[in-house]
């Protein structure tokens, strides 16, 4: 088992992935991103260090999946914080010309040597909701960051993932706290083992945290 979870800064990926990952007894992963020394210069300065910090992001992502190429290693399954496929999605964001062809060369080689997830859930919120979960983060870098940069990005996300072609659960977060209310941390984990085919506690028992309309899509 190898979930991936997606999203823009700030949108929860990291709570639900710990969340999944204890409650599904799957090992968590989370990806180096403070450890990244280019990326308080990048919103700084981001057309001088936008190349630097996606390679050294490119290559910490690669080397952390691709071990998971061997599912011996990982019995107990993975439960990931971000998906490889977003070092893409922020590079075209952020570079062109000859960086972005250098970089999109170092992609095309590296990507097809790891494993696809078995389910990506795509988390959604509002820029409003996103930039108050931001503030509550705290990270310092990550307050630079203009609403007119998480819009765009946004939209990057949701161009990707229009077309993406493995299975994926598109979930809107908005009304949701998995880090405060336990009827939402009930409701996701039954869910994602309903698409993954896990057998659950209680099979036949209602939902007492039914999805909201609207809330979620295949």
């Amino acid at each position: 088992m190898y979930i991936a979870i997606e999203g823009v800064i700030g949108v929860g990926k990291t709570t639900l992935a710990r969340l999944l990952a204890e409650r599904l007894g799957a090992e968590s992963l989370h990806e180096v991103v403070e450890e990244n020394p280019f990326l308080p210069l990048f919103y700084q300065d981001p057309v001088r260090y936008g190349f630097k910090v996606q390679v050294f992001f490119l290559l910490s992502r690669y080397k952390q999946l691709l071990p998971l190429s061997q599912p011996s290693l990982f019995a107990r399954g993975v439960v990931a914080d971000y998906l490889f496929d977003k070092d893409a999605i922020f590079a075209a964001m952020n570079l062109s010309g000859a960086e972005w062809e250098l970089y999109n060369d170092l992609y095309t080689h590296l990507s097809p040597k790891l494993p696809t997830p078995d389910l990506t859930l795509y988390l959604r919120a509002p820029l409003p909701v996103i930039l108050e979960r931001i503030r509550r983060r705290g990270r310092v870098f990550e307050k630079q960051m203009e609403p007119e940069y998480l819009a765009r990005l946004s939209e990057f996300y949701e161009r990707h993932f229009a077309t993406y072609p493995h299975p994926l659960w598109v979930l809107d977060t908005q009304e949701l706290d998995f880090a405060e209310r336990e009827a939402d941390r009930d409701w996701v984990v039954r869910r994602v083992q309903e698409r993954l085919g896990i057998p659950t506690a209680n099979p036949g028992h209602p939902d007492p945290a039914a999805s909201p309309a609207g809330l979620e899509r295949s």
